[in-house]
């Protein structure tokens, strides 16, 4: 899709995709092409069978992902819907054949847009890549097991999701409350297929932390997190944190003595 770069100074309202592949870092040099041939050849098929033109949408390669825009005069319905769940039935037969299975993190907001020869950016753009690198959904992956994992920002979510359509399910997205790179936002979670993903109910998270060497906040960076990014759940009247290395258990019995935490020098086997 080709944009005018007299216009780059002119923000388009469109709908934003930021896709990343689980886990790239863990591809060799071999395998890395052949992930990022998966990738091309699972959003190219969606497209298709969704009835959107490859040359109607703006795409841009990021190695071990790819950032989309949609233009307006394509309904944002068609993509949450129809192409999500093509995508994903797609990924999910792709997969069965698969050594390493291919895990998608994808996120979706609409925004204002900027486009200029290079690309595009804007604040739109920002929050949908945040989302998609959300520890939420890097977790729901891991925990799941699950091909894919989407996120939506709380305006789309309240302005297309919420009132339901054709493949659209309200009923099957959970919130969170996450800390973003610009802040904190509520975004909605979906494992397309299955039931809404048990996430708790989001809250605030604290602030009380600071980046100091030592300090609670650099931990949470040498643990993966950015910018002391966590996520904060809510049970009862007590709030606490959950990461992660961290899994929330409520109204459970443990029937022996269980271990919580890192095994740190020690050989982990299965029993």
């Amino acid at each position: 899709m080709e944009h005018d770069a007299l216009d780059a100074g002119e923000a388009r309202y469109e709908l934003v995709i930021s896709v990343d592949a689980r886990g790239s870092g863990q591809y060799s040099d071999a395998e890395k092409p052949l992930m990022r041939q998966q990738i091309y050849e699972v959003l190219e098929t969606a497209f298709a069978q969704a009835g959107v033109g490859r040359n109607a949408v703006h795409l841009e390669d990021r190695g071990d992902g790819v950032l989309i825009s949609v233009p307006g005069r394509i309904a944002v319905a068609r993509l949450l819907g129809l192409w999500m769940t093509e995508l994903h039935e797609k990924l999910r037969l792709d997969n069965r054949r698969e050594r390493r299975p291919l895990g998608l993190r994808v996120a979706m907001h609409v925004g204002p847009v900027r486009h200029d020869r290079e690309g595009i950016c804007g604040d739109a753009v920002n929050l949908a890549c945040g989302l998609a690198d959300s520890s939420v959904a890097r977790h729901l992956l891991e925990r799941e097991q699950a091909d894919l994992v989407l996120a939506v920002s709380e305006s789309l979510y309240r302005e297309v999701v919420a009132p339901g359509g054709k493949f659209i399910d309200p009923d099957r997205f959970a919130p969170a409350r996450i800390t973003l790179k610009g802040g904190e936002v509520t975004a909605w979670f979906q494992l397309p297929g299955r039931p809404a993903p048990a996430l708790g109910q989001p809250t605030a998270p604290s602030s009380s932390t600071t980046a100091a060497s030592g300090s609670p906040a650099a931990a949470e960076e040498e643990d993966g997190y950015e910018d002391g990014e966590r996520d904060g759940y809510e049970d009862g009247a007590t709030a606490y944190r959950a990461g992660r290395d961290m899994n929330v258990f409520r109204d459970t019995t443990f029937e022996r003595s269980v271990h919580i935490g890192h095994n740190i020098g020690t050989d982990r086997r299965k029993d």
